[in-house]
């Protein structure tokens, strides 16, 4: 009699739906989740203005827009060969065999379609700038490290996330807040962009050896594994820099801002990794040591804009 059973239904829905929340990368949804915070703070603090469902609709917005990106990605990477079997990082859906190419492609165009239900809200109350912001995001989302000229493997990947995930979010968010942009905003977003796209440079000198090897040039492959590690702790200390100056340039700042430097201990254990160590298992922990980091920096630079 033979012991062998298969998977019951339940069970295999149960391990697709953890396939898909791996593929979502949770841990990386607090690039999406700070700058709207930071956009919100800024729109109370500085035009007293806060309107609640744009508020939801461009953290909605920007939280979808990050999963669909992190599918295309994954699907992308596994199909150039960049998630092989000596991948340092954890572990990809579609390397590891966890979802077929057919079914992350879809689960693309469905949460890209679910974005563009509070993008519609958006564009109805804020006006066509929204439309733009949404459809470049999207577009360079999926041409990260998809399409037929990969942004992502020839050295602007950095850039990307800098505007992307740093300026263009927090200012977005402040504009269909206000219907206005300034330049506080505006600088208020840099901290919010350096320390998002540090938790990237980690990713990428932790996996420069792969990415070389399958002819990925991220920054850290031009540039080289030193270079890349101190360009890594300037945009901290810049960071941290941003909102030290801002309160003697712009009278509606407060020195407030200054509650960033609480969170300046969180700086010192990933710095030691990436400074020190080589890349293996302890990038992973700098690199959710900075993932951390970004978020409480950019609650502690909204609660000083919004004082």
């Amino acid at each position: 009699m033979s012991t062998d059973s298969k998977p019951s239904g339940e069970s295999l829905h149960r391990g697709r739906v953890h396939a898909y929340v791996l593929a979502a990368r949770p841990q990386t949804l607090t690039a999406a989740l700070s700058p709207v915070i930071v956009g919100w703070a800024a729109a109370s603090g500085l035009v007293n203005e806060f309107n609640l469902l744009p508020a939801v609709a461009a953290l909605l917005g920007a939280l979808l827009l990050q999963i669909a990106a992190n599918f295309a990605n994954d699907l992308s990477d596994y199909r150039r060969g960049a998630d092989g079997p000596e991948r340092l990082g954890p572990i990809r859906a579609a390397a590891s065999g966890l979802l077929t190419e057919k079914q992350l492609f879809r689960a693309v165009i469905f949460i890209f379609i679910l974005a563009m239900i509070p993008g519609i809200y958006l564009i109805v109350s804020a006006g066509w700038m929204v439309l733009v912001i949404g459809l470049s995001g999207i577009i360079a989302g999926i041409t990260y490290v998809g399409g037929p000229w990969p942004y992502g493997y020839r050295g602007l990947g950095e850039v990307f996330v800098f505007i992307f995930f740093g300026v263009i979010a927090v200012a977005g968010t402040f504009f269909v807040q206000t219907g206005s942009i300034n330049a506080e905003v505006v600088l208020l977003s840099v901290p919010v962009g350096l320390t998002v796209t540090a938790i990237l440079v980690v990713n990428n000198v932790r996996d420069l050896v792969l990415d070389k090897a399958v002819g990925k040039r991220t920054l850290a492959v031009i540039f080289g594994s030193k270079v890349s590690r101190y360009v890594y702790l300037i945009m901290l200390l810049v960071a941290y820099l941003i909102p030290t100056l801002l309160p003697l340039f712009f009278a509606n700042l407060s020195w407030w801002l200054l509650v960033v430097w609480v969170s300046f201990p969180l700086v010192v254990a990933p710095v030691r990794i990436v400074l020190r160590d080589e890349p293996g298992p302890t990038f992973n922990v700098a690199l959710r040591s900075t993932a951390r980091l970004h978020l409480v920096l950019g609650l502690l630079l909204s609660f000083g804009v919004y004082m």
